[in-house]
């Protein structure tokens, strides 16, 4: 049975956007991109919403020969996964493998996760917050970037109370902390 793992960029006050919806101050150097990249291999499957699958799906085109072997690795682990896109406004996608739902079910996430042993990664906050609710996210991985923006979206949906037990920590030359946890309930 596979694992559903949500995982993403923070700040240090908790948000992947700040009040602009900018997070142009997450961006992985080398080091921290290489240990996502490893993290990412054993994805079968990206669950997707809306915003966070029009900023991924740049890795359908990045990764050419011209890029640092870093960016390579990272579009080839990308384009090797399906991609389920949760949206009620897009009209089609353009990457490779991806198919769109217009809604989220907790119960075909739930016979995703029974059918398959690949892990699943879950991306976007908003669409995280619904699979956190129903109980369905294994771990959540974080990475704490060193800085705070004030208020924007946050990594965990406002009211959501869980327990949550620390499994693996790593701190990176450029000040970033990955935190993996297991969700308890």
């Amino acid at each position: 049975m596979a694992k559903l793992i949500y995982s993403g960029i923070t700040s240090l006050d908790g948000y992947v956007a700040d009040r602009n919806g900018r997070f142009d101050w997450s961006a992985p150097d080398e080091e921290v991109h290489a240990f996502v990249n490893d993290l990412e291999r054993d994805v079968g499957t990206y669950l997707l919403g809306r915003r966070i699958y029009e900023v991924m799906s740049v890795w359908e085109t990045m990764g050419t020969a011209g890029d640092p072997p870093v960016i390579q690795d990272y579009a080839r682990i990308w384009q090797g996964a399906d991609k389920v896109v949760y949206s009620t406004s897009l009209a089609g996608v353009s990457a490779a493998r991806t198919r769109v739902e217009r809604a989220f079910s907790p119960d075909a996430v739930r016979i995703l996760k029974a059918n398959t042993d690949r892990n699943i990664g879950i991306g976007g906050p908003t669409l995280a917050a619904q699979a956190l609710e129903a109980g369905l996210v294994d771990e959540c991985q974080l990475f704490l970037n060193p800085i705070a923006v004030g208020g924007g979206l946050g990594f965990f949906p406002d009211g959501l109370e869980t327990s949550l037990e620390l499994l693996d920590e790593r701190r990176f030359g450029n000040g970033v902390v990955y935190l993996r946890y297991r969700c308890l309930a």
